[in-house]
């Protein structure tokens, strides 16, 4: 919901550090990175080691901040490096909940939860991208409605990349309560899923 307002505030946290990272190092490097701090933190919540998961969690987003910003800093933004960013978002997204409710051996009720929660990570992800397939069809043809998708394809539902990350810190910080964590979370990606189709649905008609 916040992150547009939030993009200027992060590229300022982010950006003078790329001075100091070696030229040797990639983006891709970074992005790597982080992969391999986000299953660390999912390995740790496994084992119920909830500052360890913690620390590993907080490294996984700060380089995941980073490798964007060193791309935009050097000019090599690139396709790939952009779908291996969110390609690895995805799927320490997805493993996160799980790990938690797996360190903390959840009951039925738990594992129901964790369930439904993930199923709106794929309804969401399945809307974002069909959204951006369309847009793209459309701008090729340039016509009225494909600037209009686009800007649809910009606005902000309730529950974006801050708003996710809070939620699983909290996963992490508490993972006693995962089962309502996994419950508040789905809950509101579910209304920010109903804001995007109606969005979308109005953009196509």
């Amino acid at each position: 919901m916040f992150d547009i307002q939030l993009r200027s505030l992060k590229d300022r946290v982010f950006d003078p550090c790329c001075q100091y990272v070696p030229f040797y190092v990639k983006p891709l490097h970074i992005t790597e990175g982080a992969y391999v701090a986000g299953l660390l933190s999912c390995s740790c919540a496994i084992r119920s080691s909830s500052r360890l998961s913690l620390t590993f969690w907080f490294i996984n987003r700060a380089l995941d901040c980073l490798d964007g910003a060193l791309a935009r800093h050097r000019r090599s933004a690139s396709d790939l490096g952009g779908f291996l960013d969110l390609l690895s978002d995805f799927i320490i997204y997805s493993l996160l909940p799980i790990s938690v409710a797996i360190g903390q051996n959840g009951t039925p009720h738990c594992w129901e939860a964790v369930a439904i929660l993930e199923a709106t990570f794929h309804v969401n992800n399945f809307i974002l991208f069909y959204v951006a397939a369309v847009a793209e069809k459309g701008a090729k043809e340039d016509d009225a409605k494909s600037r209009e998708l686009t800007s649809v394809m910009m606005r902000p539902a309730l529950i974006e990349g801050m708003e996710s990350g809070i939620l699983f810190t909290l996963m992490l910080a508490f993972p006693g309560y995962v089962e309502a964590w996994s419950w508040l979370m789905a809950g509101l990606v579910t209304v920010g899923i109903v804001q995007r189709i109606l969005w979308v649905t109005t953009a196509l008609t």
